[in-house]
């Protein structure tokens, strides 16, 4: 299967206070190309996650970012249960000792309890650590098994993109090898008239050497080399389109081939329809090779 360079994927979770978000972004590139940015003091994070894309992707510029943030608890207030039960038993006994020496006072309220020193404290942030190490580090299979798929969803539509313009190329050979044929009359005369021009303005004329002189000019005008090549360079990338193996470093090869065997047609073409068959072939041929950059 087809896998594209070009994917996306992210992914989010929370422990506590702290909640966190990936994500994977990648582009076309000549190798693998990895550029991760997590957070430090997360033991074995970076290194996890290395080892996970270098053993998942063959190909492509990947950015891999990581955010932390932890929920602000400035604000937070909690009770203090053993202040306030210490605060609570020392009220009572107040109450008792001023019953004893006839003194009256008034009950406390809530808000008066609760201003007393210690009873509400200011929540804290817990401590995550290694919680947060082995959340984050579990987050790592299914992050990269997203991506992938992702690429591979990219990748099957660009493997029907091509799939058609190698069709195209594989009809426009086929119509080049007709013209080809058809233009052979017009050749041949050609050549018949190069040879009479030749004879008359040579008074002793080398027979030898005029065979010679009109096979090169059979040779430069004959295309059935690169005809043949076409038709061999689509079977190969029809062939690579479907191998389970990355195939675009060899589909990038044989892009260029098409290419060189294009402009050599439309150089010994020698006829109107058969340069626009080459031109056509031209077209299509830089359209496929713009999209084989982002094939793994």
């Amino acid at each position: 299967m087809t896998h594209s360079m070009t994917a996306f994927a992210n992914r989010t979770g929370s422990l506590g206070t702290l909640s966190w978000s990936w994500e994977m972004r990648g582009v076309n590139a000549r190798g693998l190309d990895l550029r991760l940015r997590v957070p430090d003091g997360i033991g074995g994070l970076e290194t996890a996650l290395r080892a996970a894309l270098n053993g998942a992707l063959g190909r492509g510029n990947v950015t891999v970012n990581l955010r932390l943030s932890r929920e602000d608890i400035a604000g937070t207030l909690a009770v203090d249960e053993a202040q306030l039960d210490a605060i609570l038993r020392a009220l009572d006994q107040v109450q008792e000792r001023a019953f004893a020496i006839g003194v009256t006072l008034g009950q406390p309220t809530a808000a008066d309890v609760l201003a007393q020193r210690g009873v509400l404290i200011t929540g804290k942030p817990e401590d995550t650590g290694d919680a947060l190490a082995q959340a984050l580090l579990a987050d790592i299979a299914p992050l990269v098994a997203d991506f992938v798929a992702m690429r591979a969803s990219e990748g099957a539509a660009l493997e029907a993109v091509l799939a058609a313009q190698l069709d195209q190329i594989a009809a426009l050979t086929d119509a080049a090898a007709d013209a080809a044929q058809a233009r052979a009359p017009q050749v041949r005369a050609n050549l018949t008239a190069a040879l009479h021009r030749v004879m008359e303005d040579v008074a002793e004329v080398d027979a030898a050497r005029i065979a010679q002189e009109l096979a090169v000019l059979a040779l430069k005008s004959d295309v059935t080399e690169e005809i043949d090549r076409l038709e061999a360079h689509v079977a190969a990338a029809r062939e690579l389109l479907g191998s389970d193996k990355p195939a675009g470093r060899k589909l990038d090869f044989l892009s260029q081939e098409f290419n060189r065997e294009a402009n050599t047609l439309c150089a010994k073409a020698q006829a109107a329809p058969l340069t626009a068959i080459g031109l056509d072939l031209k077209a299509v041929i830089d359209q496929l090779r713009e999209q084989i950059q982002n094939v793994e």
